[in-house]
């Protein structure tokens, strides 16, 4: 029998668990065996006493193999795309379909939005008759005929994560590097898919606020990808301001079919052609970044990635005219407020945390899990750090159903920006975790 007391107390005392406690633990937990108060002492025993590189990779494999793991068709060698979550973050509409354009399999399983992040299961929702709950049957087959899937986690893929993951939020344990790395890894190992590209959100719109630990967290996820036997790389990101122009849910959608027509905010360009390329490097399908980005930005101008995500929503039942169409299909807020500018200067702070609070107060977000939300609101953010500005200039575009909850959400557009006398642009791209091979 195992023994569950022994086993949390040699974590609190600094002691190595084996591959197999760890594994007996994972199991047990799933099948409901563990309280959830021994379960808690041993998430702080771990984030206290930390996991070795042996240990967290056998703690992640163990969740990746507690329930089912997708079976892709054979030779289909799929590379996953993950961002830790931002606002206005739409990066997964552009840059899977444009991978899958190129020839690289894509297998996208996703998660709906919490707080101030947007999810792009919930995005992609806001398309008409758009289908995120595919079965991991139908996500395989739909890969293997038409290159790219999209769908939300099904409760059957890593479900002993789900229990962890649960508990972390309510033991004071989220912020432990070795945990969070487990947690988003054992879910793109139950997708199925052979590699993996990993963006970390960096600043105040961001789980990790510091380079420092966005950095951490990037190394992390690299190396325990590749302790498991997926190659894989990860890039660190700007989220001090939110990316693109607009932070919703139908904006988003409306934003990304802009970059995927040729047009677009140069950032969500820029940034999703970056992570586009970055996977056809980790599929193989390129020999090196600048070989993949001449690749993308081809089949990008083409309208070949536009075509892509057509044929994908078309797969999945949704409203394919959104493509041509975007202001006629998606769901449109019937009010509109624009915020002017107070004064002459530069914009010094565009803080994303406030204008993601802004979007969850319209109605666009979710404090808890089940909370439902309106796909149609949402806002739009006109200027960027170190842009200049007049008095009476138009820097943020609100698009609201209810006027109370546009009430709700104006104090945090008061708080998220300033004007100054001066101030520099922001970069992008903040770092890189090297590409590694998988042993």
């Amino acid at each position: 029998m195992f023994d569950i007391l022994g086993f949390i107390e040699l974590k609190r005392d600094g002691g190595r668990h084996s591959g197999n406690d760890l594994r007996d633990f994972v199991n047990l937990v799933r099948d409901g065996c563990v309280p959830d108060y021994q379960i808690s002492a041993w998430l702080m025993a771990a984030f206290l006493r930390g996991l070795d590189d042996g240990e967290l990779a056998e703690f992640t494999k163990a969740l990746a193999l507690s329930g089912d793991v997708v079976t892709l068709p054979a030779g289909c060698r799929a590379v996953d795309k993950h961002s830790t979550g931002g606002v206005g973050d739409k990066t997964t509409l552009v840059a899977g379909p444009l991978a899958a354009s190129c020839g690289l399999p894509v297998a996208k399983l996703s998660g709906r939005g919490l707080g101030f992040t947007g999810g792009t299961v919930d995005k992609l929702e806001s398309i008409p008759g758009m289908n995120m709950r595919l079965d991991s049957d139908r996500f395989a087959r739909q890969i293997g005929k038409i290159g790219i899937a999209m769908s939300g986690h099904s409760l059957k893929l890593a479900p002993a994560e789900g229990k962890f993951y649960t508990l972390r939020g309510v033991t004071g344990t989220v912020p432990s590097i070795p945990l969070i790395a487990s947690s988003i890894v054992s879910k793109k190992i139950s997708g199925g898919a052979n590699a993996f590209v990993f963006d970390v959100k960096c600043g105040l719109g961001a789980f990790m606020r510091t380079e420092e630990s966005a950095s951490e967290l990037a190394s992390a996820l690299v190396s325990l990808s590749n302790a498991l036997g997926k190659k894989s790389s990860c890039v660190v990101s700007d989220m001090e301001q939110p990316l693109g122009r607009w932070a919703g849910n139908s904006v988003e959608v409306m934003e990304a079919l802009r970059v995927l027509s040729g047009d677009g905010p140069d950032d969500t360009a820029s940034l999703s052609l970056t992570l586009a390329s970055m996977m056809l490097v980790a599929g193989g399908v390129a020999r090196d970044l600048d070989a993949a980005s001449a690749l993308a930005s081809k089949k990008l101008s083409s309208g070949e990635a536009l075509a892509k995500f057509e044929e994908m929503v078309s797969s999945q039942g949704g409203d394919a005219s959104v493509c041509a169409n975007p202001e006629r299909v998606l769901p449109r807020a019937v009010g509109e407020k624009t915020i002017f500018s107070p004064g002459d200067g530069f914009i010094g702070r565009m803080d994303a945390l406030a204008v993601g609070h802004a979007v969850r107060a319209l109605g666009g977000g979710r404090v808890r899990g089940g909370d439902r939300i309106d796909p149609s609101v949402g806002v739009g953010t006109l200027k960027k750090i170190g842009d200049a500005v007049s008095k009476g200039e138009p820097i943020f575009e609100i698009r609201y159903n209810d006027e109370k909850r546009l009430e709700a959400a104006l104090p945090h557009i008061a708080q998220a920006f300033s004007v100054v006398g001066g101030a520099e642009r922001r970069p992008l791209i903040l770092g890189k975790a090297a590409c590694q091979d998988a042993r």
